[in-house]
């Protein structure tokens, strides 16, 4: 049998003494890992444990497209908004002369209250002497055509009167001019026997004749001079006159003392037409 090889280092030393055994410099200890890594940290078979992925970090997107989203329905209601007003002012005057084919005349304020007939240069008037007892001008569409002398006491007060020929407007006619009258206080309106034009809007030394009752510058015309205290005599003056809503003088008749009235104001010189707006009817 072969004898077994003993390494120089495993031979006894002289006089008895136990071989010592070295290590090569940078052998490795048991249950070392590869490259000088401890092997307690890996797994079986002296294989380390695999790093996890990182996950890159995501963009909100939904979030971000949710703010846009927000953002220009904001924007869209916003035009949306602009664009009403602008409508809304389109028809708006913001003074007489914006109101095209208007007729300015010149009454001063301190007309005479009477109680007999009066004879006005103007059909419908527009001013001057009127009767003690004012028409309601509280929104009130009259069925009949009312006396016009108390109808200039509510032009008076601040009022827009407007009138129609009824041979001459239908019954959608008058419903659409109903409209700018009711529930608006320093508006009234009533048929006007004889007129010279199907329809006519006035207030203290103003008025305006059209021909259609869809006729933007009516509007124009109610909004601009109702109750509008740079344009009538009696500012803050009222309007309402329940009893003579409930029961309306008819024109042709005479004087009534129908509710609420004012002192006499004294007498002052009659209309005076200017044309800062159109020429006045004769």
């Amino acid at each position: 049998m072969a004898k077994d090889r003993k390494t120089d280092e495993g031979r006894a030393a002289p006089g008895g003494a136990r071989p010592t055994t070295t290590r090569p410099s940078g052998a490795r200890r048991s249950g070392a890992g590869p490259a000088g890594r401890p092997g307690s940290g890996g797994g079986k078979g002296g294989r380390t444990r695999p790093v996890q992925g990182v996950v890159a970090q995501q963009r909100p997107w939904g979030l971000i497209a949710g703010a846009v989203v927000v953002v220009l329905f904001a924007v869209a209601v916003l035009a949306y908004a602009i664009l009403k007003v602008h409508a809304a002012n389109a028809n708006k005057a913001s003074s007489p002369s914006d109101i095209a084919g208007l007729k300015t005349f010149d009454y001063a304020a301190g007309q005479q209250h009477v109680t007999t007939p009066v004879q006005y240069k103007e059909s419908p008037p527009v001013g001057g002497p009127h009767d003690p007892y004012w028409a309601d001008c509280t929104g009130t569409v009259y069925p009949v055509d009312i006396r016009h002398e108390n109808a200039v006491h509510g032009l008076e007060h601040g009022a827009i009167w407007i009138t129609y020929d009824p041979q001459r407007v239908s019954q959608g006619d008058i419903a659409t001019l109903a409209k700018l009258v009711q529930n608006q206080n320093g508006r009234m309106m009533s048929p006007y026997a004889g007129l010279d034009s199907p329809i006519s809007i006035q207030s203290w030394d103003h008025q305006l004749k059209v021909t259609s009752a869809t006729d933007p510058r009516l509007k124009e015309f109610a909004d601009f001079f109702s109750l509008n205290p740079s344009y009538y005599p009696e500012v803050g003056a009222s309007c309402q006159n329940a009893d003579f809503k409930a029961n309306p003088v008819i024109q042709g008749k005479g004087s009534e003392a129908v509710g609420s009235s004012d002192a006499a104001t004294g007498a002052s010189g009659g209309a005076a037409p200017s044309s800062a707006a159109g020429s006045p009817s004769p």
